[in-house]
């Protein structure tokens, strides 16, 4: 799954949030120097933030479809998976990982981000957590199991709790810790509330990682229902974004 996101660069890029101006200047304070590798870069949402920050950017990506949108827009981006990438010698100032390090070996890269680290670098891994109002995300999950029954994921509550994501990001830190390369994690946290139109969350959807391999008539049987409960509600609703975030600055000496 973790190429599929590439089938649609564009929209992608397009549709995906941002991340918060604190966290990425909070990062950026706390990093020894301007030099950022970002892990499974996609499309380079947080990568233009940094470089926005003033901070150098290199991007590792598997996705070439992804890695081709980031390079039109500016970014220097190699393409591999980033236990395979080779560093060829070079180090970074931040290693982050933007909604990606699900797809990394905990164990494999954190001691990979602490060989490209230099001392003091600080490896930051964050990514969103959302959660719909109840009269979009139950139609969306109902919706999902009559077009998608044999998917492992409708298992899942329609509105997913934030403790899960914030003890996946605890299981990060302790991956971290366990290197006994960095100083002890840090875990953050912010909240914050994005409007969207129907048209604007008919648009996202399709780019989360239930929907991005679905049938053409599966993915418009859902997008139909979660469209009508959005008319429900006028046509446009808030969503709560909680961003969260495991990170650690490598220690000066092991």
């Amino acid at each position: 799954m973790a190429e599929s996101f590439g089938a649609d660069a564009q929209r992608y890029d397009q549709a995906r949030p941002g991340y918060p101006d604190a966290l990425v200047a909070r990062i950026v304070a706390g990093s020894p120097g301007p030099d950022v590798l970002d892990v499974g870069c996609g499309t380079g949402i947080a990568a233009r933030q940094f470089q926005a920050a003033g901070c150098s950017v290199l991007g590792v990506e598997p996705d070439a479809r992804m890695a081709d949108f980031a390079r039109a827009r500016g970014l220097q981006v190699e393409v591999a998976a980033f236990e395979a990438w080779q560093s060829a010698g070079r180090t970074f100032d931040a290693v982050i990982a933007a909604q990606s390090w699900h797809w990394v070996d905990p164990v494999a890269g954190a001691v990979k981000a602490a060989r490209v680290l230099r001392p003091g670098g600080r490896l930051a891994i964050f990514g969103h957590v959302y959660e719909p109002p109840a009269e979009v995300a139950e139609p969306f999950a109902a919706a999902y199991r009559r077009a998608a029954p044999d998917s492992p994921l409708n298992s899942q509550p329609a509105r997913r709790p934030l403790d899960l994501y914030q003890a996946a990001y605890a299981k990060f830190a302790d991956k971290i810790r366990e290197t006994e390369q960095f100083n002890d994690p840090e875990q953050w946290r912010f909240d914050w509330e994005q409007s969207y139109t129907r048209d604007q969350w008919l648009d996202l959807l399709p780019t989360t990682g239930g929907l991005t391999q679905l049938r053409p008539d599966q993915l418009a049987e859902i997008l139909d229902a979660v469209g009508g409960a959005i008319d429900s509600l006028g046509g446009r609703f808030t969503m709560n974004y909680t961003t969260l975030a495991a990170t650690a600055v490598r220690a000066t000496t092991s």
